[in-house]
């Protein structure tokens, strides 16, 4: 855990851009005051993806307080280890601190829960941090894994690593995604266990049920008048460059004539990259220069294009760029097909979103440690692609059955509700 640490710092040293910003953070770390969050639910998530999966857990203890745990009123800090997790949820209403959680050392675990004098804590799926964990458990303080999901191949599992298996003992109790977890754990006598399944399909359900306010209904009309008219419309959520490379071949412009494909079909892109930095974003301007135009160009804040030339250029573009942060989960309600980006990368990003609008999903080669994607692709609403040739077969398959792929992802999604539920009556039950 030192060398992991000493690497992040070298790592900032010599400029790497999130290892500097994580360096930066945690001279932070320690800056609040210990009464403001004394006796706290203490709530742990890695980056935005973990932190999905808490959010359900925390508004159903808003929605019940104060009476959930105790008549007293109810603290809730929640700490990030990534950098994009903490700046992108920092401001989070219903927490009453944000915060990154210190490097894991013993020192740095014994000052932070000292601070905190936490009721209990909840570390959020593949967040095992031995120092904090261990600490916790010296102080007999309620310490909880939710969406947990274990494979043979995790470190705690190899002969170098089965140390580490008192780390899970050492919690309360686990809440797991799936069976196969739990059997995992229990040949390796880890039984303080339970199946709860994912809160991630909870939150995208509700996401998906909720009315769009009349705010967001503003900053959506761009989308709605885009797509307006075209029956093939595909949604890229979180894309990073190889996936937009592959992406804009399929939008190549010898597939089309004047925005006609040779089937008399129009076929429309949104494109919302997994980040929006001057960098990443000039890549994909250059990348599909004279196809695009960029959400923040005619968003109603854009006051210089009158609404009517906005409407003109929406209409005639192939691809739009969602440049601006927040609109992802409500976008999909307006595609037929989404293609998940990450998988040529760590890992593809949450699937379950668009799964949730009933949307047929395509993502790249790394979705093995995605339950979800496993399961999507076992009841053939999904599949992976590992170059051109197959994303375009998969791109033009989905969507001439979107339909009926789609109606297979929303039962699917329906299937697996009811896990915030299960982990709440079990925590915090009288």
């Amino acid at each position: 855990m030192f060398l992991y640490f000493l690497f992040i710092r070298i790592a900032a040293f010599f400029g790497h851009r999130k290892a500097r910003k994580l360096v930066q953070g945690q001279k932070e770390a320690f800056r609040f005051e210990p009464s403001a969050v004394k006796g706290c639910i203490w709530i742990h998530a890695a980056s935005v993806g973990e932190f999905e999966q808490a959010r359900p857990i925390i508004e159903k203890l808003r929605s019940h307080q104060p009476s959930a745990i105790s008549s007293q009123p109810l603290k809730i800090i929640v700490t990030f280890f990534s950098p994009s997790g903490y700046e992108a949820r920092k401001n989070y209403e219903l927490a009453d601190g944000v915060y990154y959680l210190p490097f894991a050392t013993r020192r740095n675990a014994k000052k932070f829960i000292e601070a905190l004098q936490p009721k209990m804590a909840i570390f959020v799926k593949y967040e095992f941090w031995p120092a904090y964990i261990r600490e916790l458990k010296k102080r007999n303080i309620p310490t909880y894994s939710i969406c947990a999901i274990f494979r043979a191949e995790q470190y705690f599992f190899r002969w170098w690593g089965k140390g580490q298996l008192k780390t899970l003992r050492a919690f309360t109790h686990i809440f797991v995604q799936d069976e196969a977890s739990k059997e995992l754990l229990a040949k390796h006598q880890v039984t303080n266990v339970t199946v709860a399944g994912d809160t991630r399909f909870d939150r995208m359900n509700e996401l998906r049920n909720e009315r769009v306010n009349e705010l967001m209904s503003e900053r959506l009309t761009p989308i709605a008048q885009f797509v307006e008219g075209c029956s093939r419309v595909i949604i890229a959520g979180s894309t990073w460059p190889d996936d937009e490379i592959l992406l804009k071949q399929y939008m190549s412009t010898d597939r089309f004539t004047d925005g006609t494909q040779s089937t008399g079909q129009v076929t429309k892109l949104i494109l919302v990259p997994h980040e929006l930095n001057e960098e990443h974003l000039h890549f994909i301007f250059n990348l599909f220069q004279g196809q695009y135009v960029s959400y923040s160009a005619v968003s109603s804040q854009h006051s210089a294009i009158s609404p009517a030339s906005r409407l003109n250029i929406l209409r005639r573009a192939d691809v739009l760029v969602v440049d601006t942060m927040g609109l992802l989960s409500s976008i999909y309600r307006f595609g037929q097909v989404a293609y998940i980006g990450g998988g040529f990368g760590e890992g593809i990003h949450n699937t379950i979103e668009a799964a949730s609008y009933g949307m047929p999903v395509v993502f790249g080669t790394n979705y093995h440690a995605f339950r979800e994607a496993h399961d999507l692709i076992r009841i053939g609403a999904a599949q992976s692609i590992k170059n051109y040739s197959e994303l375009e077969s998969a791109l033009e398959s989905a969507l001439a059955q979107h339909e009926a792929l789609g109606q297979k992802a929303s039962e699917y999604v329906q299937s697996e509700l009811g896990a915030t539920a299960r982990i709440c009556d079990r925590i915090f039950a009288k």
